[in-house]
């Protein structure tokens, strides 16, 4: 099977290439804007017609996209979000390779969630920040084209390679700087919002599990439990070995120990937040992940302590 990979450079599509080039049966080209990529083209500037040349000469089965950008302005998240994949749907449809698309979306697009919901496929996308709607437009670019496509809805992606500016990664490096210095306590924010975090390797999986099925539309990939930042920070402290307090500048400061295993007050539940979790999702995301398991066979594996052990660990190599 010869696979077109856009993106292999980004934090999801390294390990999405590590996973295709781990099966025999697939012959992976890469393509993206870095010197190592096997041919250089920029979806936000390049034009279809040239895309779809190359298409035409290489004529993959399966063309997956992993490109994006996560920060920005709206004009650029628009350019590399929403532009970039109009530019794969329309050389796509002019080429006649016929390939099968696997788009890589976000629970951005969803917007807020009633707290203790899950949601589903059919929920009703209300982005809240100009990231969620650029990826909403790209997966409406991709749904309305009459291409073999899938969208994979990826929730909080967490494990090897997290960025330093996630949420996660910066409580990493903020308990491996507290430690560095001998600091016996943490003041962070935002703690009291619930994400669903799916391991980055698991979302590999599912693009492979995508790439060889024959659904179409959206499909939900995550782990389908919320958890509170709050108890993620413990249980990174727990693997760092590191003894100190938590506070939280917007809720009661609490002990580090004492943040997880512990139940909580009803009121506490959906809480306000001073320091909103930056995605636009407000206090609460929880995936419905039935779709993934009945219709591409996947399950996530790998829990989130093997994968915030995995995010110290590259923290810790920079002390």
């Amino acid at each position: 099977m010869r696979v077109l990979l856009i993106g292999a450079n980004g934090y999801i599509g390294r390990f999405v290439a590590d996973r295709l080039l781990a099966d025999p049966a697939v012959q992976l080209t890469a393509l993206g804007r870095g010197d190592d990529a096997d041919v250089r083209f920029d979806l936000a500037t390049g034009s279809p017609g040239a895309l779809t040349r190359f298409l035409d000469a290489v004529h993959p089965g399966v063309v997956i996209n992993c490109s994006g950008a996560i920060r920005g302005g709206a004009r650029e998240l628009t350019r590399h979000n929403t532009v970039a994949v109009a530019t794969v749907c329309e050389a796509l449809r002019r080429s006649g390779c016929g390939a099968r698309l696997v788009q890589i979306g976000c629970s951005s697009e969803y917007g807020p969630s009633q707290p203790g919901s899950s949601t589903a496929e059919d929920a009703v996308p209300r982005p809240g920040g100009p990231y969620g709607v650029s990826k909403l437009a790209a997966t409406e670019l991709v749904l309305g084209s009459g291409l073999d496509a899938v969208v994979l809805r990826v929730f909080s992606p967490a494990g090897p390679g997290t960025p330093a500016g996630s949420p996660l990664g910066r409580l990493a490096e903020a308990m491996r700087r507290a430690m560095q210095s001998g600091d016996g306590e943490l003041k962070l924010g935002g703690l009291g919002v619930q994400r669903d975090f799916v391991d980055v390797r698991d979302v590999a999986r599912a693009v492979h599990a995508a790439s060889l099925s024959a659904a179409q539309g959206v499909i939900n990939i995550g782990s389908g439990r919320a958890v509170r930042l709050r108890d993620a920070a413990a249980v990174l402290a727990r693997v760092a070995g590191y003894g100190g307090a938590l506070h939280e500048l917007d809720a009661p400061p609490v002990p580090l120990r004492s943040a997880i295993g512990h139940p909580r007050a009803d009121s506490d539940h959906g809480a306000p937040m001073a320091y909103p979790y930056p995605d636009g999702c407000g206090s609460w995301q929880q995936a419905d992940v039935r779709t993934a398991r009945d219709r591409l066979g996947w399950r996530p594996r790998i829990n989130l302590e093997e994968s915030l052990a995995d995010i110290w660990m590259e923290a810790a190599c920079r002390i």
